[in-house]
């Protein structure tokens, strides 16, 4: 029996392995999503946005490694991915997403809700086509769905409304053939590469998400150089835990220890990472680059070796070259400071440090004795969540506080949206994430402004009793927007938020909600909201005042920060 359109398409996603497909129904997804219905072993999950939906997707393929897939209608249902698609691309993880259009013989005609998804998906994706005919089918299909996987990116594939229904006259299975190369540089590569760390003295690692699959290797080459190893963001979910090398993150989010490490370093070993901060390499510093991208090497800092290649393949190729470093004064010297570091930023997580050090001259002077500092509440969430925890952060501050207090031990997961920077991201990932690892527990670090944003996919989670926690940051701010502003010297505007009763929002939508003021509950309700089963939002009242000192921070911010508190200051008494 001949299949239609959308029968092809949603029988060759099962057989990809997908599970779920993320979206919002509208009429020209109809033939698609009634496939769906009628299709075992693959599941629609009807979102309350598309931008939710895409991030849903998205973080499915970054978790699972394999391709993520959501729909959007015509028109604006399209549009309305368009953020979360993006988030994907700069994620580098493969999306298939799936647009409706209006049908075939109204296109080009400015019709009813008409948007030409060719031109406006041209930037975020690496294919995107338009099927004008069933005859089409399934090469246009495989066609999307290998340059997603193979590239790491997005395909958008837009289907008319009236032509997922109409059958094809020549069927054939779908055969996708997905394969990923495995590269190495040549050895004249290596051999160079070798002979500049074997030279230096002070070899610093910056190492990232592009050597995950490399831990034993990367390891090995720390040891070999007596090397410091400064993580990004997103190595901590696989370099973290039993690490004797790491020296934490650099950055804003970053501490004093990695960016000594950079600094003080002769030698700079890149592995698998792309962090985009120029002001914070090194300077006057020789630095080899590996990377399976080679655009990607030398964009962001001068190089003197690039190495194209798998991190794995080609630190096999490199380690015999290397020669073992005697001296660790480089790598104990940046081991302390880190060790120094934690030691002060476990103090500050303490839930009475405040009043322990300041006593009631800080509650005269601010009123906010039951403020909760936001490093107890990520630290108590580090004590209390499950070892093998999927962690989803909001850009932000919440990312801070998760950078610098949870521990990816176990097998623990995290993501976020580390590319792209965007807000709302963390709720609808934890969607996905749940939806991927049943089992598992999810914990989303929700910035308030981040959550509010997405809001209404709440009910998503209440819809398919989703067992996520949301962890809300709540200091009425958009915290890192007002710590940016009060750096370059100008006081907090347009940053305050009105916010809700974020917990009896989710009493009221039939959802469990804690909500925390006073610090001595701090522990208690965080250990709460892990055992109460079924979706919990955990509404903590954090104090908007805390900042996040960077790793290396200059003359300039502090000064920038004190004109800016003086410009609060007079800006109050006139108001």
């Amino acid at each position: 029996m001949a299949r239609t359109v959308a029968q092809v398409i949603v029988e060759a996603l099962k057989e990809l392995g997908v599970r779920h497909v993320f979206g919002v129904v509208g009429d020209a997804l109809n033939p698609l999503t009634d496939a769906i219905r009628t299709t075992d072993e693959l599941s629609w999950v009807g979102c309350r946005h598309e931008e939710a939906a895409a991030f849903a997707a998205g973080a499915q393929s970054q978790l699972s490694g394999t391709l993520g897939v959501c729909m959007g209608t015509v028109g604006p249902g399209s549009v309305h991915l368009l953020n979360g698609l993006y988030d994907a691309a700069k994620s580098r993880t493969p999306v298939l997403a799936i647009c409706g259009q209006v049908p075939l013989a109204e296109i080009g005609s400015e019709y009813f809700q008409e948007v030409d998804n060719d031109l406006l998906f041209r930037d975020v994706a690496v294919y995107r086509a338009t099927v004008t005919s069933p005859e089409q089918m399934p090469r246009m299909l495989e066609s999307a769905v290998r340059v997603a996987v193979s590239q790491s990116g997005v395909a958008v594939l837009t289907v008319p409304g009236d032509l997922g229904d109409q059958e094809l006259n020549e069927d054939r299975p779908t055969r996708f053939a997905l394969g990923r190369a495995v590269t190495r540089p040549d050895d004249p590569a290596l051999a160079e590469a070798a002979e500049l760390l074997n030279s230096a003295s002070r070899v610093t690692l910056l190492v990232g998400r592009g050597a995950r699959d490399a831990r034993a290797e990367v390891l090995r080459t720390a040891e070999l150089l007596a090397a410091p190893m400064v993580l990004t963001l997103k190595a901590k979910e696989g370099f973290e835990e039993d690490n004797a090398f790491q020296v934490g993150q650099t950055g804003l989010i970053g501490n004093p220890a990695a960016a000594h490490a950079l600094d003080s370093g002769d030698a700079l070993l890149m592995l698998g990472t792309d962090f985009p901060y120029r002001d914070w390499y090194p300077k006057d510093c020789k630095v080899v680059q590996v990377d399976a991208r080679e655009e990607h090497l030398g964009r962001r800092v001068p190089l003197t070796v690039g190495l194209t290649g798998d991190v794995g393949a080609t630190l096999r190729g490199l380690l015999p070259l290397l020669e073992a470093t005697p001296d660790r004064a480089h790598l104990d010297d940046a081991r302390d400071r880190f060790t120094h570091w934690q030691e002060g930023q476990q103090r500050l997580a303490r839930p009475a440090h405040d009043h322990r050090w300041t006593g009631k001259l800080r509650a005269a002077l601010d009123n906010r004795d039951h403020e909760i500092r936001p490093e107890a509440l990520a630290a108590a969430v580090d004590t209390f969540a499950d070892h093998d925890a999927v962690f989803t952060s909001d850009t932000g501050m919440a990312t801070v506080w998760l950078s610098r207090f949870v521990t990816m031990s176990g097998t623990r997961r995290l993501i976020g949206s580390y590319n792209l920077g965007s807000m709302a991201n963390a709720m609808p990932q934890a969607l996905g994430a749940q939806l991927w690892a049943p089992d598992r527990q999810i914990v989303a670090f929700c910035g308030d402004g981040g959550l509010s944003m997405l809001l209404g996919d709440l009910m998503t989670i209440k819809t398919y009793e989703l067992p996520v926690k949301l962890v809300v940051f709540d200091n009425r701010r958009l915290g890192m927007v007002k710590l940016e502003q009060e750096q370059a010297g100008l006081p907090e505007f347009g940053t305050e938020l009105d916010n809700p009763d974020f917990a009896a929002v989710a009493t009221a939508l039939g959802l469990t909600g804690i909500r925390v003021t006073d610090p001595a509950e701090l522990h208690g309700s965080v250990r709460r909201a892990f055992d109460t089963p079924g979706p919990v939002v955990l509404d903590v009242l954090t104090n908007p005042q805390e900042v996040a000192v960077p790793g290396k921070p200059t003359v300039s911010q502090g000064w920038g920060f004190a004109i800016a508190k003086v410009k609060e200051v007079l800006s109050s008494r006139e108001s």
